[in-house]
């Protein structure tokens, strides 16, 4: 499905109530900003230290400080969701990622629509293909970082392995190397990291946040796990040239 996009439901209720764990991070403040751009009631979840980053939308959403992956904290944040979109961060080497997946996976209600982000080395059927430095990146920095107890990307790889396991009606994207800038619009995905569609490897972070929100609303990414990459990329812009001009 490398040519597939995510839908934007026009039909969508005005006022969903949908919940971000990890709204303070740079990911998590575009999100916020797209979901309120779309008339979502937003629910932000981050540590108490890190409330002040969510100044500019003091007033427009409702704040729950704590940690992540504390099950209580997740409780009350998603209690009346009908989406939960959450930022996977293999931060310390304590389980946090697999710790909050499992408290969204636990405490959503039934039928919520559940969207997590994370990077192109989590694969789902090991069918994907990766470059030499992603994998450098993998195997020499991954236990460098754990090593230093800064971060275990082995956690990220368990807490997917749980999101997949469920029958929760979740997706997983999974980004390219991300950077800033304006929008470009909406990512193009691809099934498999490797796939040529995806080679340029760059997505602006305003538009991998785009992506989450707007999977909230397609069927279609229910139960799959996009790789996306920038739709003004050379690879995806060389893509779209083949697709045209094999249909002519």
């Amino acid at each position: 499905m490398e040519t597939a996009q995510v839908r934007n439901d026009a039909s969508r209720p005005a006022k969903q109530k949908i919940c971000i764990v990890g709204a303070s991070g740079k990911l998590g403040q575009y999100m916020v900003q797209h979901a309120l751009d779309r008339g979502y009631e937003v629910v932000g979840v981050c540590r108490e230290g890190s409330v002040g980053k969510l100044d500019a939308f003091k007033g427009r959403i409702t704040v729950i400080p704590g940690a992540t992956d504390d099950r209580d904290v997740i409780r009350r944040a998603v209690t009346g969701c009908d989406g939960v979109l959450t930022v996977l961060v293999p931060r310390g080497v304590h389980h946090y990622s697999a710790g909050t997946a499992q408290a969204v996976l636990d405490h959503a209600r039934p039928g919520a629509r559940l969207v997590f982000s994370c990077g192109w080395h989590i694969t789902r059927d090991g069918r994907d293909v990766y470059s030499w430095k992603l994998k450098a990146i993998v195997k020499v920095a991954g236990p460098l970082a754990k090593l230093a107890r800064f971060a275990d990307l082995d956690d990220q790889v368990e807490a997917c392995r749980r999101v997949f396991a469920s029958d929760t009606r979740w997706t997983v994207v999974r980004g390219s190397d991300l950077e800033e800038g304006d929008s470009q619009g909406l990512p193009v995905w691809s099934e498999h990291a490797g796939d040529p569609i995806l080679k340029s490897n760059i997505t602006r972070r305003v538009d991998f946040a785009l992506f989450m929100v707007e999977a909230l609303t397609d069927d279609e990414l229910v139960h799959e796990a996009p790789a996306i990459v920038g739709r003004q990329t050379p690879s995806a812009l060389a893509h779209a040239v083949a697709n045209r001009d094999g249909s002519t």
